[in-house]
């Protein structure tokens, strides 16, 4: 009986114990609440929460401001443009266009795309360097024609589309060209090349001096009444002059050929009690023609180091084709 008592304590406190553990269960009938938590508020002085992920924040563009050009930029967009040469149709040979040649000058050429302009040489000019701006977007490429002393060398230009603007530079052993390219969607030069004035200029003036030295100093001597009994004395400059002679009437003082490329020394001629005295004469190729006889005369140039060479007549020879010997 006790037993049985026991057993029935034990058995109420388990129950009142699970009793206890178990979490309410709510009512069936229960109505749910509608009104919502109010969030607290972070105390004064506490740091606010750090946020979980990075926000892109946009960056204002950079706006650069008009930079108008300097002084001395205008100046040089000023003198391109007036050296620039444009074609002109008087200056077209055919399809060719000839441009008169001069240092400095900023040539145009006009290109298309397919097209290829031929920028031909002087005959006889070898190519040094050819540099263009713009490699990638024009084609540059060079060929000749003909052989020995005609043959020429050819700049070959084609771009690879409109609108494009570079500049050309080629050096020869001769002068250097200056290029300005510009290409058109179908307008394009098929050649040019250029006349050479100063060349010809030069050409002219050598055949002049050429026929100037061929020419007899003086028409009607005689061999036999020429006199070279004359001394040449002094420094010993380039323009020395070689001989001295007369015809008994004028006097002919030679110099060396170097005489046509570098400065004439004035002649000045010596009187008896030496003093010098200008004298007209006149200069015949490489000759100076004196219209008188002299016993000495001097030649002198330069200023602070100044050059004299001193040309004395001898009477030796004089005195040997009138008597025969010499005494």
């Amino acid at each position: 009986m006790k037993y049985l008592l026991g057993l029935a304590t034990a058995l109420a406190g388990i129950a009142s114990a699970s009793a206890q553990s178990l979490p309410p269960v709510p009512s069936t009938n229960a109505v749910p609440s509608t009104s919502t938590p109010i969030p607290s508020m972070p105390s004064v002085g506490s740091s606010p929460p750090l946020p979980t992920a990075a926000v892109p924040v946009a960056i204002a563009p950079v706006r650069h401001r008009n930079v108008l050009p300097s002084p001395a930029e205008l100046r040089v967009r000023a003198a391109n443009r007036s050296a620039t040469r444009e074609p002109e149709r008087q200056a077209f040979v055919n399809a060719v266009q000839v441009y008169p040649f001069s240092d400095g000058v900023l040539y145009r050429l006009f290109a298309a795309p397919e097209r290829v302009t031929d920028i031909a040489l002087q005959p006889g000019e070898a190519v040094i360097s050819v540099a263009a701006g713009d490699t990638v977007r024009w084609t540059v490429g060079d060929t000749t024609s003909g052989a020995g002393e005609s043959k020429r060398v050819h700049i070959l230009v084609k771009p690879f589309a409109a609108g494009l603007a570079t500049n050309l530079v080629i050096t020869t052993d001769r002068r250097a060209y200056h290029l300005q390219l510009e290409s058109t969607a179908a307008t394009s030069m098929a050649a040019l090349s250029w006349s050479y004035p100063q060349d010809e200029l030069i050409a002219i003036r050598r055949a002049a001096e050429q026929e100037r030295a061929a020419a007899p100093i003086a028409t009607g001597l005689a061999i036999e009444q020429l006199q070279f009994g004359y001394a040449i004395t002094g420094d010993n400059p380039p323009w020395r002059p070689l001989r001295a002679f007369d015809d008994g009437r004028q006097t002919y003082i030679e110099f060396p050929a170097s005489i046509a490329v570098g400065e004439a020394p004035p002649l000045f001629v010596l009187g008896p009690t030496g003093d010098a005295q200008l004298v007209n004469y006149r200069v015949s190729g490489r000759f100076y023609v004196v219209d008188r006889l002299f016993g000495a005369a001097e030649l002198r140039l330069g200023e602070k180091k100044q050059s004299v060479v001193r040309i004395t007549r001898t009477d030796s020879e004089r005195k040997r084709r009138r008597g025969g010997r010499v005494s």
